[in-house]
Parts: C-alpha cells; sequence; structure tokens
C-alpha cells in the first residue's frame, strides 16, 4: 500500500492506497466521487476527465500516487455552492446532453478548452478540441453550442443567456 495525499475539489484528502490504484477509482471509489465516469478503462473516450493543477487529463489513465501533493477538480467541485459554474449551465440551457454519461467529461474537457484558448470558440476548435471526448447519444451539435456559449458566459464571470429554442 502507498500513502497518497492531495486536495480534490478544495479539500484535503488522505488514504492508503494498491500503488496500481487509478485516479478515477480513487475519486469514486475511496471518495464516492462518482460524477467521474468510467466509459472505456483506455483513455479513448474522455468520460473520466479532470483536472489536475489545473489541466485536464484523462483519469483512467493516471495513478492516483502520480497524483501525491496535486490539486484535483472533479465536476462536482465546478458549481459554486447551489450555482452552476457558466459551462455547466450552458450545457442545461443548450441541452448539450442526452442521457449524460458523457457530459461530465465534456464539461471538464470545455473548461480546459476556454482556460487555454480563450473565451472566443469557433466551432472547428471546439470540434477539434473535444476530439477524444466521445459522446455517442448525440450529433455533438447542441454539445458544440453549449460549448460556445458557456466559453462566452465564462469570459462575462455570469451564467449564459437563455437562447430561444431552434
Amino acid at each position: 500500500m502507498a500513502n497518497v495525499t492531495m486536495t480534490v475539489n478544495g479539500k484535503a484528502v488522505a488514504a492508503n492506497v494498491d500503488p496500481r490504484t487509478l485516479l478515477v477509482q480513487f475519486l469514486r471509489e475511496n471518495l464516492r466521487l462518482t460524477g467521474t465516469h468510467v466509459g472505456c478503462d483506455t483513455s479513448q473516450c474522455g468520460a473520466c476527465v479532470v483536472h489536475l493543477d489545473g489541466k485536464a487529463v484523462k483519469s483512467c489513465t493516471t495513478l492516483a500516487v502520480a497524483c501525491e501533493g496535486a490539486s484535483v477538480t472533479t465536476i462536482e467541485g465546478l458549481a459554486d455552492g447551489g450555482t452552476l459554474h457558466p459551462m455547466q449551465e450552458a450545457f442545461r440551457e443548450h441541452h448539450g446532453l442526452q442521457c449524460g454519461f458523457c457530459t461530465p467529461g465534456m464539461i471538464m474537457a470545455a473548461v480546459d478548452m476556454v482556460n487555454r484558448r480563450g473565451n472566443t470558440l469557433d466551432e472547428k476548435t471546439i470540434r477539434e478540441d473535444l476530439d477524444g471526448n466521445i459522446c455517442r447519444c448525440t450529433g455533438y451539435h447542441n454539445i458544440v453550442k453549449a460549448v460556445a456559449a458557456g466559453a462566452e458566459a465564462m469570459g462575462k464571470g455570469a451564467a449564459p443567456v437563455r437562447q430561444a429554442a431552434e
């Protein structure tokens, strides 16, 4: 067993884990943060995306012990109390989900995209940057709209403006 300590969603956590424990397993099984999903175990689908020291990583291929001393943010850590993060609100408002399984990873990848590229994102950039995040239910159209609206709202520091249904 190995001792691992890190900050998850702003809270210090520590546990003894098997050195082979993946970050996604640690989050789900040890901390009961089940918003991070396991879709493929091979880093192909993106359902497990979290932020590690502010950068998006696929937690299904990251060892928990490799995160010693790091700061991890999961989908549960994005909201501010009862107020959704602007990207979460944009996915809700623009129907950027269907079954919802991929949604946490999509949102975490989208927030990272905005942090890296800024608040004005075109469709091509969004689609290219979401490569590696698979949705099996939608045609991605509303996901792209949600990411664009969320990016704009993140720049304004407010929730995105609700648009009429198209």
